[in-house]
């Protein structure tokens, strides 16, 4: 793929055994944007810099996101107008479920315009993060493809799903 892909991973970043981090390893072209201050997230902060990211990019990318990163994605599509090819955005959580990071800093409220771009949204009915019900309506207010992949808590290494060869296949007929 001559797309440029950008991983966007959430709170926290996503450590070696997550599956952003081992289809970065696959695709040693992707690049993973540090977001920077992981454990205590600025939404601006994060706009800001994905912009940058996205705006060094030689084509418009598609950007790969993961939890809060979804909620940055929104974010930044509603103030910026450097394009993109697309969204692939796993696992939002919920500002209001009690496994919200109390530390994450204006990502509220979640913005609920359509996208101007392709996105897919994945969720998980298990995720204590985010529940399927706001994943579903975070896609439809976006103009997103929902998938509901079943039970695999957030998506992430404590899901126990590796490098995730079934969401691999969902990005690949995403990207086409």
């Amino acid at each position: 793929m001559d797309t440029p892909v950008l991983i966007l991973p959430g709170f926290g970043n996503s450590g070696p055994g997550h599956w952003q981090t081992l289809w970065e390893v696959r695709h040693p072209a992707w690049r993973r944007v540090d977001l920077g201050q992981w454990d205590a997230p600025d939404c601006q902060e994060w706009v800001r810099t994905l912009d940058g990211a996205v705006q060094r990019c030689e084509a418009p990318p598609i950007l790969v996101a993961h939890s809060l990163a979804c909620l940055l994605v929104a974010h930044w599509a509603g103030q910026s107008r450097a394009p993109i090819k697309g969204a692939f955005l796993v696992a939002i959580p919920e500002p209001a479920s009690p496994s919200f990071p109390s530390a994450a800093n204006g990502f509220v409220p979640v913005p609920m315009q359509r996208l101007d771009f392709s996105t897919l949204v994945v969720a998980s009915a298990n995720d204590s993060f985010g529940s399927v019900a706001h994943a579903r309506r975070c896609a439809i207010a976006w103009g997103s493809r929902f998938v509901d992949v079943g039970e695999l808590g957030h998506i992430n290494a404590d899901s126990g799903i590796g490098d995730w060869p079934s969401g691999y296949t969902l990005f690949q007929e995403f990207v086409g």
